[in-house]
């Protein structure tokens, strides 16, 4: 008779197959965890106990943490940090390269962070520095005069661990005309800067970034309250992000960013805001001319919108080359211009994503992109039938807007729609777009992606979608001599 396998004390350093593996492979291991996990695990046996402060990138966010109020739940986090950070030894195992901070702007606690960070960074091997700051409580509209002063004068006490930030995300803060500028001045080796839900102290002043020496590659701005953002220099700006704005239109202005390759704009259009033209943006932009894809996000409504397309060439967003994302959660209408003036501006875009076009819009205005750029490889469009218009919407305007008789083109490869529901305003709009892509290869076309308001997800509905989609295909290739594949999806 076989005697049973001995029992394994897991609490008291005996192996448990896992503990029995090497400190690397166990590093690893504890790196792909949540770090409460992580320092979870060390609690099992002393086998693991000592490797959490070894770990090469951490990520603290006091939303882990437990308090019955915001200065306990900070308590709880400092003490956490402090614990576990200060276990890295400088010469001993892996250093910390990546540590990832989620905390309150509280003043009891920024001074014990901020020592605790430049003891890290002072060791030189920190590759990645992130903070992401909000106010403690859950109303933090009120206070938002007083944090961002907290902030301030916390990133003035504490230059050296500023200086090595390469992300910093802020919500709910205010600051002065100058603070951000001064800011990004600060953080020498800053490349992520996120600003949401915050505003100027004086609402109705512009928020100028002139930051000719930042290493900067992308700016966020989330319902930030101020009059208009100008950048005035960032050398190094790639992405732009602009959503939720409730003044002036346009709400940004470039100046020097010749690095520039994409622009996202979101935002529901007020009735009180007046229609501009990009134009307005980047009238004195220099370069960034990279456009390679653009995508333009409608909201299901036609937007308040008068868009310049002869200056829309900032608008882009990068691939390794240069990738255009221009969003506009609004009301938008396009104003078609000359194509001898577009292609200049178009000359490098290869993929287009409109999206949001409300089902009761045409849509051979769309075309004006195959003029205006001869590179395109692929168009994507996204329709939907059951979005409600937001209080104080401007209204939907249709556009319409006929191509070049003579329009041919030569490399669009890939067309894609999102949405069948009106199944002849798809067709024709395909058949417009077979006449002139004389090079199209693939159409694939979609359902209706669910939404909150609607049961798009519905099976009933669904089924019903799909057999539009087959029907319109029929319609397609009935008679049809054309070599392009048409995939349902």
């Amino acid at each position: 008779m076989e005697s049973p396998p001995p029992k394994r004390n897991f609490g008291d350093g005996g192996e448990d197959g896992i503990s029995a593996l090497p400190d690397h492979l166990l590093l690893d291991i504890l790196e792909r965890l949540d770090l409460r996990e992580a320092v979870r695990a060390g609690a099992l046996s002393t086998r693991w106990r000592h490797l959490p402060g070894h770990l090469s990138r951490v990520h603290l966010d006091v939303a882990h943490f437990r308090g019955a109020t915001p200065l306990e739940v900070m308590d709880a986090f400092t003490g956490a940090a402090r614990a576990l950070l200060t276990r890295v030894p400088p010469a001993e195992g892996g250093p910390l390269k990546v540590l990832v901070l989620s905390f309150y702007t509280s003043s009891p606690h920024l001074s014990s962070i901020g020592r605790l960070i430049e003891d890290i960074v002072s060791l030189g091997h920190t590759q990645c520095l992130e903070f992401c700051i909000s106010p403690p409580g859950t109303n933090p509209l009120g206070s938002n005069i007083e944090i961002g002063q907290e902030f301030m004068a916390f990133s003035r006490a504490y230059p050296v661990a500023f200086s090595w930030l390469t992300t910093l995300t802020l919500e709910y803060h205010a600051f002065g005309n100058s603070d951000i500028t001064d800011l990004i001045s600060t953080c020498g080796r800053l490349r992520h800067l996120s600003l949401r839900f915050c505003r100027l102290l004086d609402l109705h002043s512009t928020l100028r970034i002139d930051v000719p020496c930042s290493e900067l590659q992308e700016l966020e701005f989330i319902g930030l309250l101020c009059t208009r953002i100008e950048l005035v220099s960032v050398p190094k700006l790639r992405q732009v992000e602009c959503k939720c704005w409730l003044f002036n239109n346009p709400p940004v202005r470039f100046g020097y960013v010749p690095e520039l390759r994409g622009l996202v704009l979101a935002s529901k259009a007020k009735a009180w805001q007046e229609p501009f033209a990009l134009s307005e943006c980047l009238s004195t932009s220099a370069g960034a001319r990279n456009l390679s894809t653009l995508t333009l996000c409608f909201g299901y409504q036609m937007v308040n919108l008068n868009i310049n397309l002869l200056h829309l060439h900032t608008m882009c967003s990068s691939l390794p080359v240069s990738v255009v994302h221009v969003m506009f959660l609004l009301q938008i209408w396009v104003q078609p211009e000359p194509p001898k003036q577009r292609i200049a501006i178009f000359r490098n875009l290869t993929s287009v994503r409109l999206f949001g076009i409300f089902c009761e819009c045409d849509l051979s205005w769309t075309l004006f992109i195959l003029e205006a750029a001869p590179a395109l490889h692929d168009l994507a469009l996204s329709r939907h039938s059951c979005v409600k218009t937001p209080e104080n919407s401007a209204e939907k305007t249709n556009v319409v807007w006929e191509p070049s008789k003579d329009l041919k083109h030569l490399n669009l490869k890939v067309l894609q729609i999102f949405g069948c529901e009106d199944e002849d305003k798809v067709t024709n709009y395909i058949r417009l777009v077979m006449e002139r892509a004389v090079g199209l290869l693939i159409i694939r076309l979609y359902g209706e992606n669910p939404c909150t308001y609607c049961d798009a997800s519905n099976l009933e509905r669904s089924k019903a979608q799909k057999a539009g989609r087959h029907r319109i295909k029929e319609q397609l290739t009935h008679g049809s001599s054309s070599s392009v594949e048409i995939i349902i999806c």
